[in-house]
């Protein structure tokens, strides 16, 4: 398998979470140092302390996404290693975040880091349970997980209009889309879920076995790798 990542971007993100992080905790200290040392700023103490804590909290989720090893995008690298060559996955480089291009057609693969028992409930997907530092750190830098069809469907939709300019008269199968958590301490009951969600060790087989389904013509597998770089 090819990986193709926009390496620029991964590295200015990463440098965010730094500034943000670094950031946060000086302005912190500042808002510190002004309550102890004049009481009567007590207002300006606070905003310092507000604002502080809203830096930090940016810096974590850039870093966390983007600063540490391995990343999501990685962790997906080592999930479907063995694919082969004809398989081209793309990370921040398309108008998906990570698109994997190949035999079995377009997959729009929706990652998350997030730690801890996923259920699908009442048409949404949530995160219950938990000890203490896990729900501490739902609190603290660990993204939410948001509404994954209504983000998926924005990605389809904007890859779609994507190859349509480019391609107009390039017909093909509607991506799949599947949400991939590649935290190792995420558990899923996702029974019910309308988009295939599963661990990232999962993601290979379910891959390959859709090979009869979705077939993609080696032809149309370059004509859709000539457009992005």
């Amino acid at each position: 398998m090819k990986v193709i990542t926009n390496e620029k971007l991964v590295k200015r993100y990463a440098r965010f979470g730094q500034v943000g992080t670094i950031g946060g905790l000086v302005v912190l200290a500042g808002g510190m140092f002004i309550t102890f040392r004049n009481p009567n700023y007590a207002s300006l103490a606070w905003l310092a302390l507000l604002l502080g804590f809203g830096l930090s909290q940016i810096g974590l989720y850039f870093g966390n996404r983007w600063g540490r090893h391995p990343r999501p995008d990685e962790l997906l690298d080592q999930g479907l290693k063995g694919l082969n060559d004809q398989y081209t996955i793309y990370h921040y480089s398309t108008p998906a975040g990570h698109l994997l291009v190949g035999p079995t057609g377009l997959w729009v693969i929706m990652t998350y880091f997030q730690a801890g028992k996923i259920v699908y409930q009442k048409d949404r997907w949530k995160i219950i349970g938990g000890g203490f530092v896990q729900k501490y750190m739902r609190l603290l830098g660990q993204e939410g997980l948001g509404r994954p069809d209504r983000e998926s469907a924005a990605e389809v939709e904007s890859l779609k209009k994507f190859i349509n300019k480019k391609l107009p008269d390039f017909e093909i199968s509607e991506p799949s889309v599947v949400l991939a958590f590649v935290n190792p301490k995420a558990e899923l009951e996702v029974d019910g879920a309308p988009i295939p969600t599963l661990l990232v060790k999962e993601l290979k087989n379910t891959i390959r076995k859709s090979a009869k389904e979705k077939a993609l013509p080696p032809e149309k597998i370059k004509q859709i790798n000539e457009l992005f770089p």
